[in-house]
């Protein structure tokens, strides 16, 4: 028996079922810090690990005062160069990371890290610290855990005129990929237990 609507045009069922659609459980639009911030929130929530952002200091030169309740900065600057994006503790290691992410598919460029980053990673790691990059590649929706140590490697080839990046296939071979997931949204402290297996974010 056909059903209509008060209008007169026929019901059907499946016009009212959308089609399935591939979940991608993850960003869900969120930017990647977006979605450390939550997972670092779910770890400490869990009591897995303990993991914040840095703040970055900044020098406040001009604040206006629209009300009295209410300040704008309208001018500042960074106070001293920001290191990495990450650190806390996770079972008696402590961590130290950031995260990048690219648009390339066969290559990560090492203009996305600063020479002070590196640095900061490389004493890290002479004081036994669990250092990485959380690394996504946007365009192919794949996303890394990979050594600092590796990192170093690269960047002093590139300054010995070597290349300026990081090829896809070494970091697919020497990382960790990571899945999204519902809770944590990016699962790193897989990479991070891997690491620490293998001694691959302490070198």
């Amino acid at each position: 028996m056909p059903i209509h609507y008060p209008n007169g045009k026929p019901y059907s069922a499946a016009a009212q079922i959308p089609a399935a659609q591939p979940v991608e459980y993850g960003g869900r639009g969120m930017t990647l810090e977006e979605e450390l911030n939550q997972s670092n929130q779910y770890y400490r929530e869990t009591q897995q690990a303990v993991v914040y952002k840095k703040p970055t200091p900044l020098q406040i030169v001009k604040v206006d005062y629209p009300s009295r309740a209410q300040a704008v900065v309208r001018e500042a600057y960074f106070k001293t160069p920001s290191t990495t994006d990450y650190n806390g503790v996770y079972q008696g290691h402590y961590l130290d990371f950031d995260a990048k992410e690219t648009k390339n598919k066969q290559s990560f460029p090492l203009k996305n890290f600063h020479p002070h980053q590196v640095a900061h990673f490389n004493a890290c790691l002479a004081q036994g610290g669990i250092c990485f990059v959380v690394i996504r590649f946007v365009t192919l929706h794949r996303l890394f855990v990979y050594p600092a140590s590796c990192l170093n490697g690269f960047w002093q080839a590139a300054k010995a005129d070597g290349r300026k990046s990081i090829p896809l296939s070494e970091i697919e071979a020497h990382g960790f990929e990571l899945h999204a997931q519902l809770q944590p949204l990016i699962p790193y402290l897989e990479g991070v237990k891997w690491l620490i297996q293998t001694k691959r974010g302490t070198d």
